[in-house]
């Protein structure tokens, strides 16, 4: 299992905005091959921040099954013109 972690920085005054888009858009992600589970949580101390986790069954279900189909394509036109500025994503195994 591979995990994806992604630290959002929402343009402020769009987080209720934001977070209602992740709602559809979670539908999205949720019907991909390899995918597990996601959760999307809110920072407490500083407005706007976010930090999205995927869980997928291989790295390549999220960089080639994911990212370049069709639906994704849906998925960025949901939800990246929130992102000031623009998140990496890493992704981490783990330790036995």
């Amino acid at each position: 299992m591979i995990l994806e972690a992604v630290m959002l920085n929402v343009r402020k005054g769009m987080e209720q905005e934001y977070e209602e888009a992740f709602k559809g858009a979670s539908t999205i992600i949720s019907s991909m091959n390899g995918y597990i589970s996601h959760e999307l949580q809110r920072c407490l101390e500083v407005e706007g921040k976010y930090l999205l986790l995927v869980n997928w069954e291989t790295l390549e279900d999220h960089t080639v099954g994911f990212r370049q189909s069709i639906e994704y394509q849906e998925w960025k036109k949901l939800l990246h013109h929130f992102y000031e500025p623009f998140p990496s994503v890493e992704h981490f195994e783990k330790v036995d």
